[in-house]
């Protein structure tokens, strides 16, 4: 009896393809990961717009906080006044003390609080809200001026750390903010990049 090698013959049922599957399982994975950065850039980006709104509102209203009831901004009181004319170092401490309370830096420093805390919260403008953000926390930086150990009355200043304080991380986030496009996740940032005149202006992204 004579023996024959037959050709090997698919059963007919599919083998199960595990590089398919890997490779479905490392984009789905990646997906998660995006989604997940997105959501965290975003919460970050919802926190810094409160800080902004919530001094805005302190000082135009006088909450009782950081601005005395019956001193807000609607009643007459100034919102640059006591923090510039309290400044008591640093090399620009004489130019602070001159634009202490002047209508000009109200307005200015009250609309870009509000500006500011309206472009993280809605998602939108972030570059020029990291811009404008930015600017304002280098000035606060300079009226605080950590480097001094001695104020200009020569008692100590009792700075935390010479540079890294809080005006410098601010600056910092509101930056990765707008870098990493944060508008997009639980904000209307995908929607404004679209618009025409955004989109033939990119600082207004």
């Amino acid at each position: 009896m004579s023996t024959h090698d037959h050709p090997h013959r698919s059963m007919g049922v599919p083998m199960p393809s595990f590089k398919r599957r890997t490779a479905a399982h490392a984009a789905s994975a990646a997906a998660r990961t995006h989604t997940a950065r997105a959501y965290a850039f975003a919460s970050l980006r919802l926190l810094m717009g409160a800080v902004f709104l919530w001094a805005f509102l302190d000082k135009a209203f006088g909450f009782g906080y950081a601005t005395a009831s019956g001193k807000g901004w609607v009643d007459g009181g100034s919102p640059t006044k006591g923090f510039l004319s309290g400044v008591a170092a640093g090399p620009m401490e004489s130019t602070f003390h001159s634009w202490a309370g002047d209508a000009w830096a109200d307005w200015l420093f009250m609309t870009g609080l509000l500006g500011i805390g309206i472009a993280l919260v809605s998602g939108v403008a972030l570059r020029l809200a990291a811009a404008a953000g930015t600017a304002m926390m280098i000035l606060m930086w300079m009226a605080e001026w950590p480097p001094a150990k001695h104020l200009s009355d020569g008692s100590p200043s009792m700075s935390t750390n010479p540079v890294l304080e809080y005006h410098v991380i601010y600056a910092a986030a509101l930056i990765t903010l707008a870098l990493a496009s944060a508008g997009d996740a639980l904000g209307a940032g995908a929607r404004w990049v679209r618009l025409p005149f955004v989109r033939d202006h990119s600082w207004l992204r």
